[in-house]
C-alpha cells in the first residue's frame, strides 16, 4: 500500500494512468475505494489520476489536529509535492469539492483546472441539508451513504449497489475521525473567497441530491469568476445515475485548452 509522509502524517494514495495529473478528492468519511471505479478507469486512459484518501479516512493516519479544510488542503498540497507534482486538474465530491475550493485558494499555483461535484462553500451563505437528513448525518452513517443514490436507481441496480457497498466496507472509517471530519464540514465557510478563485471551473450537481441541496452549485457559480454549470437530472449525491455523462462531461472539460 504506497504511503506518503504528508504533513506529519502517513497519507494513502493510489496513482493510476498516465498523461498530465488529475487529483482526485473524496468526501465525508470516504475514501479511495469509494469512487465508481469506470469514473477511475476512463480518467485514467486520458490522465495520470491520483486518489488518496484524506486525513482520518481509508489507510490515512487519524492525527490528534483539529480537522480543517485548510488542513485538508494542506494534505493534498503536501502530497502533491511528495509525488513530484507541481500542478495538476483538482476534482473533488462532497467535502472533497470544499477541499479543492481551498487548495485553488491558498495553492492557486497548484490548480491547473477545477471539477467541484455535489459540494458546496459551507456556512450561512449555503443551503444547507433537511432537519431530516441533518440529523441522519450525525447519527447514522450507513443511512447517509445509502441517501447518495435514489432508492429507483437501487432497485434497478441490485448488482451495482452491492458493489459499492463491498468497497465502502474495504476501509470503514472509524467514530473519532468521522467525528473530525463532520465538524470540520459544518464550521467551513468558504463563500466570502470563491470570487478569488482563478481557476477554470467546471461544477456538477445532481438534481435529487438531498446531502447536497443541488442550489448549492448554482451559488458557487454565481461566485466563481467564469465557472460552468451543468446539473444531472436523474443523479443523487454520488452521480452514479448519470455517471457516462458525467466522466464525459468532466473529459470534455478537462481536455479543452486553457485560454
Amino acid at each position: 500500500m504506497p504511503k506518503a509522509g504528508v504533513n506529519g502524517i502517513q497519507m494513502y494514495y493510489e496513482v493510476h494512468g498516465a498523461g498530465f495529473p488529475l487529483v482526485m478528492i473524496h468526501g465525508l468519511s470516504a475514501n479511495s475505494d469509494w469512487w465508481e471505479p469506470r469514473m477511475v478507469q476512463e480518467l485514467s486512459k486520458r490522465f495520470t489520476t491520483v486518489l488518496l484518501d484524506n486525513r482520518g479516512a481509508g489507510r490515512t493516519d487519524v492525527s490528534d489536529r483539529r480537522y480543517t479544510m485548510k488542513l485538508f488542503a494542506d494534505d493534498t498540497a503536501g502530497l502533491m509535492d511528495a509525488l513530484g507534482i507541481p500542478k495538476a486538474h483538482v476534482l473533488g465530491i462532497s467535502m472533497g469539492g470544499r477541499i479543492a475550493q481551498e487548495l485553488a485558494l491558498d495553492y492557486p499555483q497548484k490548480v491547473e483546472k477545477l471539477v467541484l461535484c455535489s459540494t458546496s462553500c459551507g456556512g450561512e451563505d449555503s443551503v444547507r441539508p433537511s432537519e431530516s437528513v441533518m440529523k441522519m448525518l450525525t447519527t447514522d452513517r450507513i443511512a447517509s451513504a445509502h441517501a447518495a443514490v435514489t432508492q429507483d436507481f437501487v432497485k434497478k441496480n441490485p448488482k451495482l449497489v452491492e458493489q459499492t457497498r463491498q468497497r465502502v466496507l474495504r476501509a470503514p472509517i472509524s467514530d473519532e475521525a468521522y467525528n473530525r471530519q463532520l465538524n470540520a464540514n459544518l464550521e467551513s465557510n468558504i463563500y466570502g473567497r470563491l470570487s478569488q478563485i482563478r481557476a477554470p471551473t467546471l461544477i456538477i450537481a445532481g438534481r435529487k441530491d438531498v446531502l447536497t441541496p443541488p442550489e448549492n452549485s448554482s451559488i458557487l457559480a454565481r461566485a466563481i469568476p467564469g465557472a460552468r454549470l451543468r446539473y444531472f437530472e436523474n443523479s443523487a449525491h454520488a452521480l452514479l445515475e448519470d455517471m457516462d455523462e458525467v466522466i464525459n462531461s468532466v473529459i470534455g472539460f478537462l481536455g479543452q485548452p486553457t485560454s
